[in-house]
């Protein structure tokens, strides 16, 4: 039995935490005409901080995508259809994962 897809490939997004480069009323209005229902939470940069500082729910991000570029294969955009890049983007996450689960330290 085929399992119906949602109207909107964003349908489980509930938060999302740009940078503070992205507060302003024109980002605030287009996001708001794409996912209406997403709550946004401004991660800003400490003021005592100097220097570099890593962004509490950004850091995870970043994190991540450093992790799936370690593939070859993702190191540039060889893939001429989204599609391709999409499918060789999930192979890498489950290879990240398998090697979590098989190899706990």
């Amino acid at each position: 039995m085929a399992s119906k897809r949602s109207e909107s490939p964003f349908e489980r997004i509930q938060l999302f935490a740009p940078v503070s480069a992205y507060q302003g009323p024109i980002f605030a209005d287009a996001l708001a005409k794409i996912l209406s229902r997403v709550k946004v939470e401004i991660v800003k940069r400490s003021d005592q901080a100097k220097g570099f500082v890593r962004l509490p729910k950004r850091w995870i991000v970043e994190r991540t995508i450093a992790w799936l570029i370690r593939c070859r294969r993702l190191a540039k955009d060889w893939e001429n259809l989204n599609l391709t890049a999409l499918m060789f983007l999930r192979v890498a996450s489950i290879r990240l994962m398998l090697r979590r689960l098989c190899n706990p330290t």
